[in-house]
């Protein structure tokens, strides 16, 4: 029970909608700018990853574009476009990273190793990335025993038994399919919502 306290509080904020966290990080919330940042940081780093670029070079991006928003947060006209906002900033310094490494590299016109990031790889990218971010906001609005569950159920490796499942959410173990269905059902209704 406790570890469901626990998992409320954190998700507490990245439950907020964007245009309160907008709003509260322009009013100079230190916990809101958090939030928000937790809440994009996964979306924000996989785009230069799926580019191809090194860890190393991914968090150079990520600074890159958290420096850009809190410059540009109260820019914003609409704070729902924030997670489209985000990748368009993350996909260009993507770009112009890979362009600025083209420049700095030797490059043997025969060599097909290099990925030159054509428009139609660009735009799956994207259209990746924003399925993973609606995904991971889908799971953050869920109740905080659906989230503890769903997380035990399919996002560790190796998958956990239901007894040692239900032995830390504390329920019976003939319990679990029921209650998993109830929260897939919830999860499956928030992603219809926003048309995954």
């Amino acid at each position: 029970m406790a570890v469901w306290k626990e998992l409320d509080a954190d998700s507490k904020l990245l439950a907020w909608s964007n245009t309160r966290l907008v709003k509260e990080c322009i009013n100079r919330n230190e916990e809101a700018w958090s939030a928000l940042i937790d809440k994009y940081k996964s979306l924000i780093f996989s785009i230069p990853i799926k580019y191809g670029f090194s860890v190393d070079d991914a968090s150079d991006i990520f600074q890159s574009v958290c420096l850009e928003l809190l410059a540009e947060l109260p820019n914003l006209r609409k704070a729902e476009a924030l997670p489209k906002w985000i990748m368009q900033v993350t996909a260009h310094k993507c770009f112009r990273g890979r362009r600025q490494q083209q420049r700095t590299e030797s490059v043997d016109p025969g060599d097909t190793r290099i990925d030159r990031a054509t428009p139609a790889r660009a735009e799956a990218i994207l259209r990746e990335a924003e399925e993973e971010q609606n995904l991971q906001q889908a799971l953050a609005e869920l109740p905080p025993r659906c989230r503890q569950l769903v997380h035990l159920l399919f996002y560790e490796d190796p998958p956990r038994e239901y007894r040692k499942v239900a032995e830390e959410l504390g329920i019976a173990v003939g319990s679990i399919g029921f209650i998993r269905q109830r929260c897939l059902d919830k999860l499956r209704q928030r992603l219809t919502e926003v048309g995954f």
